[in-house]
Parts: structure tokens; sequence; C-alpha cells
């Protein structure tokens, strides 16, 4: 487990890693590499996402327990893509970043796209899964204090995500045929693709509601009997 005891460093890389670094990275597979080096530039976002989540921790011990509770958060949502239709892993990783931090619910949506789909298979759009999933795990921890006191709030933000995914995906998929962003083709994406992001929401929904409650105490009891 790394660890990284400056505090200014932590903090930097807090901002640089999830907003700069990966992001570049994403447009770059897309554009500049043609979605032809894409394991590589996964296996890059994954090592920023374990950067990200170790900067959370001045601690080794406490890194490495809640480590220990985000490969088990992982392995849910990977199994959890093998449901027809509706999928949990937005649900399980927001859940993840409300009670075990922002850069946990950001290596969780990341990890869980990259190793699952070494099963549904890799490619130019991998990169795009893990910055989708792993920034809905970021902001939702930045949210977790209101997200933990209002169902209806996180049933909403969960809405909310299920369309940030799509957005993103979407661009990916007009960044891949045309070579660049553009507005013409990306709205016709979006369009085109309302079908799948009314299940991607109604899914978040749904998982959301049986999940978060149960999930969520569950975490919170492990958190305090182990110190995590």
């Amino acid at each position: 487990m790394i660890v990284i005891k400056n505090k200014s460093v932590r903090s930097a890389l807090k901002i640089f890693l999830p907003f700069v670094v990966i992001p570049v990275l994403v447009i770059l597979s897309a554009t500049i590499f043609k979605g032809k080096q894409y394991l590589f530039i996964s296996a890059l976002i994954a090592f920023c996402s374990l950067l990200l989540f170790a900067s959370g921790f001045e601690k080794k011990k406490t890194g490495s327990r809640r480590l220990v509770l985000v490969s088990a958060m992982t392995a849910l949502c990977i199994v959890g893509r093998f449901i027809p239709f509706f999928k949990p892993i937005t649900a399980l990783t927001i859940i993840t970043a409300i009670y075990l931090g922002p850069e946990s619910g950001f290596l969780v949506g990341a990890l869980s796209a990259l190793l699952s789909n070494f099963y549904f298979g890799q490619g130019p759009w991998t990169a795009f899964q893990m910055l989708a999933w792993g920034m809905i795990g970021l902001v939702s921890g930045y949210l977790s204090a209101p997200l933990k006191k209002s169902r209806i709030l996180l049933l909403v933000f969960g809405a909310l995500s299920g369309i940030l995914f799509s957005l993103i995906m979407d661009l990916w998929s007009v960044m891949w045929y045309a070579g660049e962003i553009n507005l013409d083709l990306y709205k016709a994406g979006l369009i085109t693709a309302l079908p799948h992001t009314a299940l991607y929401t109604v899914s978040n929904l749904v998982f959301l509601w049986f999940l978060a409650k149960p999930f969520g105490e569950k975490l919170e009891r492990v958190k305090i009997k182990y110190g995590v």
C-alpha cells in the first residue's frame, strides 16, 4: 500500500489526477492514439486511480483496511455487470463513495470497468467507462453528507448519474467516429441513446432504493469496528 504523507502533495493529487491527468489521457486515447493503445491508456488510468486513492490517507494501516473494502465492492460491481439489462455498478460505486470517501468511489468505478471488461471486451471505450464511473464515485463522495441524510436527494443524484454516464459514453462514440468533438454528431448520438440513458437511470434508482440503506449500515459498522 502506497503512503503519501506530504499534505500538500496529497491535496495536489486529489485535484490534478481526476480533473486533469485522467481526462487528458482519455481524450488522447480517442484522438491522437485513435484507440490503438487502449490497454496502455487504461493501465495508466488505473495507476492514477490508485495514486488518487493513496492520496486520501496518511497512515498505511488505514489505507490498507479501506482497500480491502474497496476490493470487495469492486468485486460486487463486476459480478453485477452479469445481471441482464439492469446493472448495479453505478449504484454500488455511489454507495462506496458515500461511506468510504471520494477517492474510494473513483477507484471502485474505474477498476470495475477495467476488470469486468476482460470478460465483456476491452477497447477504446474502456477508458471512457473508467472516467465516467470514476467521476460519478468522486462526486458522490464529495456530496456524501447530504446524500446520506436525504433518500430523495440520493435518488435524484442516482438519476443524474445515469444521464452523466450516457453523456460521457456518447462523447466517446463521437470522438471515435469523427476523431474530434463534433456537436452535431454529439446531439444526434444523445437522441439515439435516449433508451439506453433511460435504462441507466431506472437501474440506478432501483438499486439505490434497495441497496443504499443495508450496504450503508454494514459499511458504517465495519468502519467503526476496524477503524477504517
